[in-house]
């Protein structure tokens, strides 16, 4: 073979492979494609499933934020409603209004008002705000008292408690139900022992006259004990508009000490009454009268937050028949305390104070 025909047949060699490599690059090219559409597809599909997952994430996110804040807002809401509640705090007495309080004494006394006067010789012994005229409360139901004990109405007499003796006031509760039937005495012993309200309504109701009457007569007897301070506009107290000073309490206290049933039924420490087949235990007001330190032979309590703590007592003290006056007393058994300290000053033996601070006050 000469040189010529082996270059001739090393180019159609080459020829034959190029065209092979040809036919099989075309044969080749659809699978090529093929892959890379496929490789783009599940790129695409890589991606979308990304997405997909970041936004299911996120919406998952949301929704757990969204509970987290619901879980927080029922809390906060739980807390609330099992928070404590504000401590009721009483209206201003008109002692407040009017300053009394900060009047200062020397036994610094926790009521805005006290007057201590020796019964027999009228000598004043201490005095803080004594000219001023301010609610009195319960201590009515003393004038109520005095006025049926002076009636001389039959004390066994039947009454029964009415819809008229509810307190509309006030609107104070009551173990005595309408319907109730209780004798004058029972009634006026748990209206002076016990302060209550319907059974001083009661009596006042079923006097002779009915009870504006009455209401007039409590005034007509303050007017004829010198009591000018004082008005009535109702048996029980339980109006802020019944109103007296210390001075007119004192001549009140003195002639309710004259009668031996009032002596009695103010300071008797308990008291049980048969209200159909319920017995109802009452207990004294006043707890000094159980304290066998103290010598008490007529006491009555008061209380409307318009009027504070009121306390007015006859009692025996250092050798004395001594009437003491507490109107406007901060705190459930300050009134209790400051007869207690001045006891204990005048059994003491120092000298007479005078703390005469603060102006009239007129109540209602």
């Amino acid at each position: 073979m000469t040189i010529y025909q082996q270059r001739l047949l090393g180019r159609k060699s080459r020829s034959l492979v190029c065209l092979i490599g040809l036919c099989v690059a075309f044969a080749l090219a659809p699978l090529s494609l093929s892959h890379a559409a496929t490789n783009k597809a599940n790129a695409t599909k890589a991606h979308v499933s990304k997405a997909q997952v970041a936004k299911a994430k996120a919406g998952k996110s949301k929704k757990v934020v969204a509970q987290s804040k619901r879980r927080v807002a029922v809390v906060i809401a739980r807390k609330r409603v099992q928070a404590k509640p504000l401590a009721v705090v009483d209206r201003a007495s008109f002692g407040q209004i009017a300053g009394l309080h900060s009047a200062s004494d020397q036994l610094n006394l926790k009521s805005s008002v006290a007057l201590v006067v020796d019964q027999q010789t009228n000598e004043i012994l201490y005095s803080k705000n004594d000219k001023a005229v301010l609610p009195i409360a319960s201590l009515t139901k003393l004038m109520t008292g005095l006025l049926i004990s002076e009636a001389h109405l039959p004390m066994d007499e039947s009454i029964a408690i009415t819809s008229e003796d509810v307190d509309t006031e006030k609107h104070s509760s009551s173990r005595l139900q309408v319907g109730s039937v209780l004798t004058r005495g029972e009634l006026l012993h748990l209206a002076l022992m016990s302060s209550e309200n319907r059974a001083a309504h009661a009596l006042a109701r079923t006097s002779p006259g009915g009870l504006s009457t009455f209401v007039a007569h409590m005034n007509a007897k303050a007017r004829s004990l010198g009591m000018a301070d004082t008005v009535y506009v109702e048996p029980t107290g339980l109006s802020s508009s019944n109103r007296s000073s210390a001075h007119d309490l004192v001549k009140l206290v003195d002639m309710a000490h004259q009668h031996p049933l009032l002596r009695e039924l103010t300071t008797s420490p308990g008291f049980e009454v048969d209200v159909g087949r319920r017995t109802l235990q009452y207990n004294n007001t006043n707890r000094l009268v159980k304290n066998p330190t103290w010598d008490i032979g007529l006491q009555k309590t008061g209380y409307i937050s318009e009027a504070g703590r009121c306390l007015v007592m006859q009692a025996s003290v250092a050798g004395r028949k001594l009437i003491m006056v507490f109107l406007d007393s901060a705190g459930k058994l300050s009134r209790l305390g400051d007869a207690e300290r001045v006891r204990h000053w005048l059994e003491s033996g120092e000298r007479r104070v005078s703390a005469k601070v603060g102006v009239p006050v007129v109540g209602g």
